[in-house]
């Protein structure tokens, strides 16, 4: 509900709550700590977790070469109108993508319409997917699909 709240915000162009979103990003992340204790998802949460950390390397890899911020490629979201080069401008984290960007591979460059990701954040996002997979698997292993009776 929260992720589909801030979705709605930056639709309609309010930005006023990235500010937050480191917050919001660590809380998201935190809560899929239930599963891993719950189902005992240890292997795949370790996993799951080096895909952040080299996620998270190459990120910072990116900006470190690029003056600390990340540039960004926009392509798809200028059309779909996700892209806002005011609110890019207001950035403190991006900067918008240039032939002098060095690691270009390395940064937002993968547009899917409504964000540009980059290699890094597609590892990061892993662990999520791991976790809800094995979370599923395991409710689906459970005597009568994890229903109560």
């Amino acid at each position: 509900i929260i992720y589909w709240y801030f979705q709605f915000n930056v639709f309609f162009g309010n930005y006023a709550f990235i500010k937050y979103a480191p917050i919001i990003k660590s809380a998201c992340l935190y809560t899929l700590i239930l599963p891993v204790f719950v189902y005992k998802l240890y292997l795949p949460a370790i996993a799951g977790s080096g895909f952040i950390a080299l996620g998270s390397i190459l990120n910072e890899l990116a900006k470190h070469a690029n003056g600390g911020k990340m540039p960004v490629f926009p392509t798809l979201s200028k059309l779909t109108g996700y892209f806002s080069e005011e609110a890019l401008a207001n950035s403190s984290v991006h900067i918008m993508g240039s032939s002098e960007t060095k690691l270009k591979i390395f940064c937002d460059f993968i547009d899917v319409g409504y964000s540009v990701l980059s290699i890094g954040d597609l590892l990061i996002h892993l662990f999520v997917f791991i976790i809800f997979l094995y979370a599923m698997k395991s409710v689906a292993n459970q005597p009568n699909g994890g229903k109560k009776n």
